[in-house]
């Protein structure tokens, strides 16, 4: 009964979540992968020192001056989920690039904890620490693209497994995988100077996933491409995520690049982090000036998701319910129409209020329960449809748009007003917070969404 809008995990930027490992579970039910603790990094003599002063109450910049040191990262907790592609985004010099480091101990902490699967990094020794970054991190992927001029694009992919012992068969074998996950077969007897830009990243890339391990570190992956290229190597990396499910960790200054590949975004500022959200959480509610100026000039359209802007449904029919109980519902919230679910509130379609009447009126028509023949089907789209595709089709809907589901149930109902009010910055909170009938007097769209609460 229903026409529901379907989008493949490209064409939804900004949804999450998009790729991973359990795409039906939100981040915050998978396993915490990495978790950092009051994690901080001070360059210079006697760190401690300035730690103590800044804890103190001092500033960051009485500590530099004083103590002769310079803050990369201070006192960051975070939380990485299995399977999630975490960004950290920011300025330069913001501590992004730093803190990537700690994680697998590139660089040593000054304080603080790094937790892989739970087991503090930070206190162990060489051996143990080598063993870790085997058997957890696949490596890291830079800017600069890091491979040997004069090997073969086979020898540069399998030079992680060459360091760990692998045999040759081995060897082969898991780095001719990693190279057709890139499509970079064909290439695997060149040499890199007979490669594009985009190529070498992909050996880069390559490498890193012949590993195999749980956690790729990415710092600026892909700034040092052309657009065009750059484009492609974030749709090659959605791609492969969708399949691998690794845990990611991404740093970038681009805020389009992080709200385009981030299941989460942490934003750093002076060595802090100063908002963690999803894309559609940190456009929508800012934590400060500082966020809010930086996605100040962004698309909402391709970020915002149906879910961020549907409203709760006040009021629904049930496949069993009879006629006058249908019309005593809608004339209570003054309906045009109403949504109708089954039991486990599967979305049936849409019943229009004259259809009820007419079925009152027929004398040979059943009383006991609504007919299905006078239920037409509703518009409806998928929680994660970007809003600029919600925009498109709501030029042609006549009733209301319902949101549902990967499964069909009824989550919400969107409204032309929360459409307009969401290009808006601050428009969500203005909706949201509205009581009563929804914004825009739209007749069945009004009274199908506004309120709270879903019989």
């Amino acid at each position: 009964m229903t026409e529901v809008i379907r989008m493949t995990t490209t064409e939804t930027a900004g949804a999450a979540p998009k790729h991973g490992a359990a795409p039906d579970r939100t981040a915050d039910e998978r396993p915490v992968k990495i978790e950092t603790r009051k994690l901080s990094k001070l360059f210079g003599p006697r760190p401690e020192r300035a730690i103590e002063h800044i804890r103190s109450g001092g500033s960051k910049q009485e500590a530099q001056e004083r103590f002769g040191v310079a803050i990369g990262c201070f006192e960051v907790d975070l939380k990485i989920h299995a399977g999630e592609t975490f960004v950290l985004m920011g300025l330069s010099g913001s501590g992004k690039s730093t803190l990537l480091r700690l994680l697998n101990r590139l660089h040593e902490p000054s304080s603080g904890q790094v937790l892989i699967d739970g087991e503090d990094v930070t206190k162990l020794n060489k051996q143990e620490l080598l063993r870790v970054r085997r058997e957890k991190f696949s490596g890291m992927v830079f800017q600069q693209f890091a491979i040997l001029p004069h090997r073969t694009v086979l020898d540069n992919v399998g030079y992680g497994l060459e360091v760990q012992g692998a045999s040759r068969s081995e060897l082969r074998e898991r780095s001719m995988r990693a190279i057709e996950l890139v499509g970079l077969n064909g290439w695997e007897n060149n040499l890199p100077a007979q490669l594009s830009g985009g190529m070498q990243q992909r050996v880069g890339l390559a490498r890193a996933l012949a590993v195999d391990a749980d956690v790729l570190l990415m710092d600026e992956a892909f700034s040092a491409l052309d657009p065009l290229i750059r484009r492609e190597m974030q749709d090659e990396l959605l791609e492969l995520q969708s399949r691998m499910g690794k845990t990611i960790v991404f740093v970038t200054h681009d805020l389009d690049e992080a709200l385009r590949l981030g299941d989460r975004i942490a934003i750093m500022k002076d060595g802090e982090v100063v908002q963690v959200g999803t894309a559609e959480e940190i456009i929508t509610k800012p934590s400060d000036a500082y966020v809010e100026a930086f996605v100040e000039g962004i698309d909402r359209t391709e970020v915002l998701t149906a879910s961020s802007i549907m409203q709760p449904v006040k009021e629904t029919a049930h496949v069993r319910d009879g006629p006058r109980t249908v019309l005593t519902k809608i004339r209570r919230y003054g309906l045009s129409g109403i949504l109708v679910v089954d039991s486990d509130r599967t979305l049936k379609g849409f019943l229009p209020a004259e259809a009820v009447i007419e079925q009152l009126e027929d004398d040979a028509a059943s009383r006991d329960r609504i007919e299905e023949k006078r239920i037409v089907p509703a518009s409806s789209v998928q929680t994660t449809i970007a809003l600029q595709e919600v925009i498109a089709h709501s030029t042609d809907a006549t009733g209301p748009i319902a949101v549902v589901d990967d499964a069909g149930k009824l989550r919400g109902v969107i409204v032309k007003g929360a459409i307009l009010a969401a290009l808006v910055r601050g428009g969500e909170a203005a909706v949201a917070d509205r009581p009563g009938r929804a914004v825009g007097g739209e007749g069945a769209h009004d009274g199908a969404a506004a309120g709270e609460g879903a019989s």
